[in-house]
């Protein structure tokens, strides 16, 4: 039926027709009304000016936030102390803050959709023992200490966030939790991030992860792992009037020699690391245990499950030699098992996801060009259960990770600041400011 026909010249069919054609040129034109989602920039509204403008006069205040938590110590499964610390902080920002069961400090900035959540987290544990000296030693802008950038920074820049948005008065769509989190180092196996998922999981729509310094990177691929314990234990005996009887130090060394000539390969990318080894009372003594602790990683599930086979094989192979080896077996003979101490999911973030948009979105802002990483943070939890989740770095520059010499510079962390701000900000969305 042709056009002519259609709209014969009677008022209702015309009527018609003048709707359909002003339809047809209303989806036809580009949109111009402002959507925050896709074009408004966050910038232009003037709390988020006002919250970015923040960083610069008070850097001096986020540096000895960094230093004051660094010198509270922190391993794994004992950092009570520096939560309470985060706790009080975060409270004196005008957030609502508590601890919950598992240690994990969470301070609330409620949205205008309390179904909806987004998370910003940094860990508060460090891999140091108790004991470590971390007193921070300063010189201009450079920090030395165990774990000043490790999470130092990250924990810092938590901070520095949570007072720039009270300070700008800034409501979000979505409510923002601000968490430091434990047990991310080590055995702690990512159990605060695993708490926290578990109990929002319902609202959970994205996590951003400070961890470290550094604007360099984003990472949006987790690294999967396992950790394991080798045990071998035995009678034990005296060095001398013993000698000959079967020695679990013996045997672990032979294991661990046959482990460490394991091929792994360049890709999928796949690494292992004999992290610990302990055992022994006394130089003179036939020890009655011996314990090793290995890392393994891998970019394949396949390989993980073949490194693990292959350090449990090594092991027994090892038991086996030294008791074959063994002058006298009348005392007792060599017990082994491998067991886990952890696992760390693997995951992969969406490269369309609006969290990744966000982030490339707030790097355009600061001029800045990130490359995608994999890595283990505690965005494995999260993107291994369908979550969005990225890890960041908190701006600045710091290097030594996980040593004594560890060390963190601020020049410049300004831009790790705003960046991680206009990301968690591009993600929350912000509420229209209401008319006074």
């Amino acid at each position: 039926m042709s056009r002519q026909r259609a709209c014969k010249p009677t008022v209702k069919r015309a009527f018609v027709c003048v709707i359909l054609l002003a339809m047809l040129v209303r989806s036809a034109a580009p949109s111009h009304a402002p959507r925050q989602a896709q074009g408004s920039r966050l910038s232009d509204d003037v709390r988020v000016r006002a919250a970015l403008d923040w960083f610069t006069p008070n850097i001096s205040w986020v540096n000895d936030q960094q230093a004051r938590i660094t010198e509270i110590p922190a391993p794994a499964f004992q950092e009570a102390q520096r939560a309470a610390a985060v706790k009080e902080l975060l409270a004196e920002s005008g957030l609502p803050a508590h601890i919950d069961k598992t240690g994990n400090v969470i301070g609330e900035l409620r949205g205008v959709n309390e179904k909806e959540i987004v998370v910003i987290a940094a860990h508060l544990d460090t891999v140091f023992p108790p004991g470590t000296d971390v007193n921070v030693h300063r010189d201009g802008s450079r920090m030395t200490a165990p774990g000043i950038s490790d999470n130092g920074s990250g924990v810092a820049a938590l901070l520095a966030l949570a007072r720039a948005v009270q300070f700008a008065h800034l409501k979000p769509q979505r409510t923002v939790l601000f968490v430091g989190d434990v047990g991310e180092e080590g055995e702690g196996n990512l159990r605060g991030m695993r708490a926290i998922v578990d109990t929002y999981r319902t609202k959970l729509k994205a996590v951003v992860v400070l961890d470290g310094s550094g604007t360099d990177h984003v990472t949006t691929k987790a690294l999967a792992s396992r950790r394991l314990e080798a045990l071998i234990s035995g009678p034990g005996g005296h060095s001398w009037s013993d000698f000959g009887m079967p020695n679990p130090i013996n045997a672990l060394v032979r294991g661990s020699v046959r482990f460490i000539n394991t091929k792994v390969p360049a890709s999928p990318r796949t690494t292992f690391n004999l992290g610990q080894i302990e055992g022994g009372t006394s130089v003179n003594s036939v020890p009655y245990e011996a314990r090793l602790k290995v890392d393994i990683r891998s970019e394949s599930e396949d390989e993980l499950t073949r490194l693990e086979s292959a350090l449990r094989e090594c092991i027994a192979a090892g038991v086996r030699d030294e008791m074959d080896s063994a002058r006298d077996r009348s005392k007792g003979k060599l017990e082994w098992k491998v067991e886990p101490l952890g696992s760390r999911p693997g995951g992969e973030l969406a490269s369309d996801s609006p969290l990744l948009a966000a982030l490339r979105a707030a790097d355009e802002f600061v001029g800045n060009q990130s490359r995608i990483e994999r890595s283990s943070t505690d965005a494995n939890i999260p993107l291994s259960q369908g979550i969005d989740a990225i890890s960041i770095g908190a701006g600045g520059s710091g290097g030594g990770a996980h040593s004594l010499q560890e060390w963190y510079d601020s020049a410049g962390r300004e831009a790790g600041l705003k960046r991680a701000l206009l990301t968690l900000l591009g993600v929350s969305g912000v509420a229209e400011e209401k008319s006074r």
